[in-house]
């Protein structure tokens, strides 16, 4: 099997390309090994992509290093396709995609991931774009176009930006105009909400388990939508909402709407924003639907 270190040199506040490169070089199946450092956003999925094309028949296991938008745009490369299996080096400022398998520190041991086990992943799709972690909007959009314009300023992520975003957000974002509709069920008719997630994955925000009874191969979106509150509110429900409480908290019945689907279709006015996987997209009437097992993902036994 060939093992392909894709690294993004732009992710977290340093670029590890050397430490990879190195480490890469000392492991016994080093002949095996290659790095790819990527030159811009899109570039790791073009190059997944163009590798599979000319070597169709060979097994690859393509090694994501970096943050979560790095994850997602190898990941997106690889989906579905045969003789490919994907895992991650997670080197990012959140990286919240591995929340729901332990945390980063389950794959920073680089032997592991050539040697890990591997499972069915889940995915969703976009129209042609993949997620595997969360899309989510609303109060969280505005977050996460604080957080990408900090990264545009410093050139890398930092999770001050997080806090920078979320204050923002207090201000402009509480009361958002848009409908949800899982599986042909309209989940908040007034047509507005103060946030909704769309998960495969468990965490978004770097801290924010927001669907806490999410499994990745399940063939399931877990779908939540927080209905318009105050801000002494959202104050008093931020802990529970971040440590994944939210849906049996009995304080929060009244304003969460929780379900599991197979297709969400969103409607909004002209210039709505969302996220996927933290990616900012301007679209205002999009359709989520699960990708069942589109990938296979390595993940390093636990340690004893």
């Amino acid at each position: 099997m060939r093992y392909i270190f894709v690294v993004n040199p732009h992710a977290g506040e340093a670029d590890l390309t050397e430490k990879i490169r190195a480490s890469a070089a000392g492991l016994p199946a080093a002949e095996d090994c290659d790095v790819y450092v990527t030159k811009a956003p899109g570039d790791a999925t073009k190059f997944v992509n163009d590798w599979c094309a000319m070597h169709p028949d060979e097994d690859v296991r393509f090694i994501a290093c970096g943050g979560d938008g790095t994850v997602n745009e190898v990941f997106s490369g690889a989906a579905g396709k045969e003789h490919v299996s994907v895992t991650c080096y997670p080197c990012g400022s959140g990286n919240d995609f591995v929340k729901a398998f332990g945390g980063a520190e389950r794959f920073l041991e680089i032997p592991a991931l050539l040697r890990a086990p591997e499972q069915p992943l889940d995915l969703l799709k976009v129209g042609d774009r993949y997620a595997d972690n969360v899309v989510n909007f609303g109060f969280d959009t505005t977050v996460a176009i604080t957080i990408n314009e900090e990264r545009a300023r410093t050139g890398h992520g930092n999770k001050s930006a997080y806090g920078k975003g979320v204050a923002k957000a207090l201000l402009t974002s509480m009361k958002n105009s848009f409908t949800v509709k899982a599986d042909g069920k309209i989940l908040n008719p007034s047509g507005r909400a103060l946030l909704c997630t769309v998960a495969n994955g468990r965490y978004v925000g770097g801290s924010f388990c927001c669907a806490p009874r999410a499994q990745t191969d399940d063939g399931l979106i877990e779908v939540c939508l927080i209905k318009p509150i105050s801000r002494l509110r959202f104050l008093k429900i931020l802990k529970p909402y971040t440590d994944g409480k939210h849906l049996d908290d009995p304080d929060m019945q009244d304003i969460v709407c929780y379900m599991r689907a197979k297709k969400v279709e969103v409607d909004a006015p002209a210039g709505f924003a969302y996220s996927l996987d933290g990616e900012i997209i301007y679209e205002n009437h999009f359709t989520i639907e699960i990708a069942p097992a589109a990938l296979r993902f390595a993940v390093p036994e636990k340690k004893e």
